[in-house]
């Protein structure tokens, strides 16, 4: 078999219409679009338009909010930590912070902080930096015999 000789079997491939070159063509003069109105027009685009009937995007009730500035933690548990330093991949004996987490290959993307859970158990005594904790995650750290710094908390604005 030669790759310069490979062509489609007959009848594969259809030539497309050419509309509006006379009446004689078939599709000719409206060119297949009917007559009048603005789908007959170009550029028309009636996405979510049933009728005059009331849209489903406007039957549908609409609830709650999603604030545009929303921080997106990159959430780690204290038993993954665990395992990354069963592992080998975590030095449990230095400060841990995001990059040496996603370093560990806990996550690709530290996002705008990463956050601490308290799921799984941890053995190692750690000093780890992050953006945020849980409150069981804090005393997991603490019962192992580490610490958990968190950044310092925003001066409330005075009035």
């Amino acid at each position: 078999m030669k790759l310069n000789v490979l062509s489609d079997n007959e009848g594969a491939r259809k030539a497309r219409m050419r509309v509006g070159r006379g009446i004689g063509s078939g599709k000719g003069k409206t060119a297949g679009r009917g007559v009048k109105g603005q789908k007959s027009r170009t550029g028309v685009a009636i996405k979510g338009f049933e009728g005059g009937q009331m849209p489903l995007y406007r039957r549908m009730p609409k609830r709650g909010f999603t604030p545009p500035n929303a921080k997106t933690w990159q959430v780690v548990n204290v038993g993954a930590l665990q395992t990354a330093i069963d592992a080998g991949r975590l030095d449990a004996t230095k400060p841990v912070d995001a990059t040496a987490m996603a370093a560990a290959g806990l996550f690709k993307n530290p996002r705008d902080g990463v956050r601490l859970l308290g799921k799984g158990e941890l053995k190692a005594g750690l000093t780890i930096k992050v953006a945020g904790a849980s409150a069981s995650a804090i005393a997991a750290v603490e019962k192992a015999g580490g610490k958990v710094e968190l950044p310092p908390a925003p001066a409330a604005e005075a009035a």
